[in-house]
């Protein structure tokens, strides 16, 4: 079949299917496009002239649009994923950060940026970039250490090989991510009699691995060995869909269950056994039985620093580790006794194995979700106008909070904010979220009553993944309405798709936590000795070199109604829950924009997270943050 590189790369797409559990769809659903030199031409022109089945969508921020795409493949449990393409130079250089995001994250997503002439004429062409010692870089060269597979199609029969790589690896959970297909503009348009044989419909089965029967063995004996194990819930038993299977496992074996970020609403966070999320981000009762479990199983997840608490959480001097994971890379970690194989089948599997045996926890499990329960019910509570109010981060910003409220207008806290949102929308509506202190307190507060409606991007905590991310979940599941949990830093660093929204007709609602600053990150340089410095958003003082003037207020609901957007601007409780119920009944696209105190987030619960700080300094502050974290480091594990 005579066609240009892109056309056949477009034909191709159509024919991809996924089969899972027996049910075949077509894997590629559309594709997000940013039109210009470089892409318009080739696979623009292949897609205007037929596009297949594909559907073609119109992003605004490349990098925004790639979220997008992420998201959606990250709420389908990757069965289903949408491409992107970008034209030459920067509009390629945007979606470097979306591919770290994709492989950070182990969600498969394919990135076709345009690139220069293979030629080399015109050279060099708009927007290249010149390296004197290598005349083969481009930008795209930079996707290289962020992609799983990378590759450039210098001839258009190269698309043949090329492409049965990109498939291996977007269809291969143990080892997924960004695939980035760098594409020459003169190559998208030259021809070549491609055979019929390379579109034909091709299947891609995920299997579900067995573990082997010596993993298993292995994994009985040490879990029989111990009386005190505990479960950590990662996004691989969401991938698996694995819930029902690991909620059956905890409750007859009497085991409890802690959440990882991609793990939470794996199962309902009502459950008797779920503690709730662990580690930096944890809740109290799941830190406090992790200190003392014997056993840690780790179910389909990658033990990132703030699950572990930078390795230092788990501090029985009995304790072992038991890795359940699809990934051979990920299950070696920690040292670990490890079952490589799909979570669903593994647990099951172990399940027949284990006979007479039960869990020694007795009544702790219950006690500590009663005392997290207490301590839940104070976050939904705190008020500012209280007489016992204190903040939850105690000492910073204290003299400040006076001029907050009166910039703001508001005196409303983070935490009863969370827990009014949490109180007022549908038990299945879903939640997305990626950066800033909101991933803590959700991951502590958020009470998931129904499975995958948890969405947070934390394997790369990306600023400016939310709005773009609930676009790619309203893509995904369109029948659920879908909030984006978003703070002021995140909101400017990137909020373009939600025009895409209003033209895709997909309502999503924006819920922005506007606290006039980066909190997150001036909790923890306040938290460890400094003073505040670039973290507010405060105007020029013209008397000092610092931004330490007047807060900057900011109206985001007045910007947002500009789009097309319904915005509602909330300072009080009862404006917030009028906003809520109004939105809900809105067709169009929602934002909120909530004015909320600094500093009224939650805190560590028995946490620690290892960041570098400084060995030498004048502040007395400074000296100590730093001895303390000498001392904690002595109680961490080093592998």
């Amino acid at each position: 079949m005579r066609l240009t590189m892109a056309q056949a790369l477009i034909k191709y797409l159509n024919q991809q299917y996924i089969e899972v559990d027996g049910e075949q769809q077509k894997l590629f659903k559309g594709i997000f496009t940013i039109f210009g030199h470089g892409n318009v031409l080739g696979l623009g022109q292949a897609l205007e002239e037929d596009s297949g089945d594909l559907e073609v969508y119109q992003g605004r921020n490349e990098q925004g649009m790639a979220h997008a795409a992420t998201a959606f493949g990250k709420q389908n449990h990757q069965k289903q994923l949408i491409a992107c393409t970008s034209s030459v130079g920067p509009g390629a250089a945007n979606m470097v950060t979306a591919a770290a995001t994709a492989t950070a994250n182990n969600v498969p997503l394919l990135l076709l940026p345009g690139d220069t002439f293979a030629s080399r004429q015109p050279d060099p062409v708009l927007q290249q970039v010149e390296q004197p010692h290598d005349a083969t870089l481009t930008t795209n060269d930079a996707y290289r250490p962020v992609s799983k597979y990378w590759d450039r199609i210098s001839r258009p029969e190269q698309l043949m090989t090329a492409m049965l790589n990109a498939m291996r690896i977007l269809t291969n959970p143990a080892d997924t991510g960004a695939v980035t297909l760098a594409l020459p503009q003169d190559v998208q348009g030259e021809a070549y009699d491609y055979p019929e044989s390379f579109f034909k419909k091709r299947v891609h089965r995920l299997n579900r691995r067995q573990p082997t029967e010596d993993e298993l063995r292995d994994a009985m004996a040490l879990i029989t060995s111990k009386r005190k194990p505990l479960i950590v819930c990662g996004g691989g038993v969401r991938y698996s869909e694995a819930g029902e299977a690991l909620k059956s496992f905890a409750e007859i074996y009497q085991i409890p269950i802690a959440e990882t970020q991609a793990g939470k609403s794996a199962i309902p966070s009502t459950h008797p056994y779920n503690l709730g999320g662990l580690g930096v981000t944890g809740t109290k009762a799941a830190n406090q039985i992790a200190r003392d479990a014997d056993l840690i199983i780790g179910v389909g997840t990658r033990f990132s620093d703030f699950t572990t608490s930078s390795k230092q959480l788990f501090q029985n001097s009995e304790v072992d580790f038991l890795t359940i994971n699809i990934s051979d890379y990920h299950a070696n970690k920690l040292d670990a006794v490890k079952v490589v194989g799909d979570a669903r089948t593994a647990i099951e599997l172990l399940d027949h194995l284990l006979v007479d045996y039960s869990a020694e926890h007795g009544d702790s499990i219950q006690n500590v979700k009663d005392e997290w329960q207490e301590e839940l019910d104070r976050l939904y509570r705190i008020d500012f106008n209280s007489e016992n109010y204190q903040p939850e981060i105690a000492g910073h910003l204290d003299h400040c909070l006076e001029e907050y409220k009166e910039t703001l207008g508001s005196s409303l806290t983070q935490t009863a904010v969370i827990g009014e949102i949490n109180h007022s929308i549908e038990e299945d509506a879903i939640i997305v979220g990626a950066a800033g202190s909101l991933p803590g307190d959700l991951q502590r507060m958020w009470v998931s009553r129904t499975p995958n409606t948890y969405h947070m991007e934390y394997g790369y905590s990306c600023m400016g993944y939310e709005i773009s991310g609930a676009l790619g979940v309203k893509l995904a599941a369109p029948e659920q309405e879908v909030y984006a949990m978003v703070g002021d830093g995140s909101y400017m660093m990137l909020h373009s798709e939600l025009i895409t929204s209003i033209q895709e007709g997909k309502k999503i609602n924006v819920l922005l936590f506007d606290n006039a600053g980066y909190g997150c990150i001036n909790n923890l340089q306040m938290g460890n000795g400094m003073d505040s410095i670039g973290t507010e958003f405060r105007k020029r003082d013209e008397n000092s070199k610092k931004l330490n003037g007047s807060i900057m207020p900011i109206d985001f609901a007045k910007s947002a109604s500009g789009y097309g957007v319904k915005t509602y601007s909330v300072r009080t409780m009862e404006e917030l829950q009028t906003a809520l119920k109004e939105a809900k009944n809105e067709t169009v696209s929602t934002l909120i924009d909530i004015k909320v105190l600094p500093k009224t987030m939650t805190d560590g619960y028995d946490a620690w997270w290892h960041v570098g700080v400084a060995e030498e300094s004048q502040k007395e502050a400074i000296q100590e943050a730093y001895r303390d974290k000498e001392r904690q480091l002595e109680k961490a594990r080093h592998y």
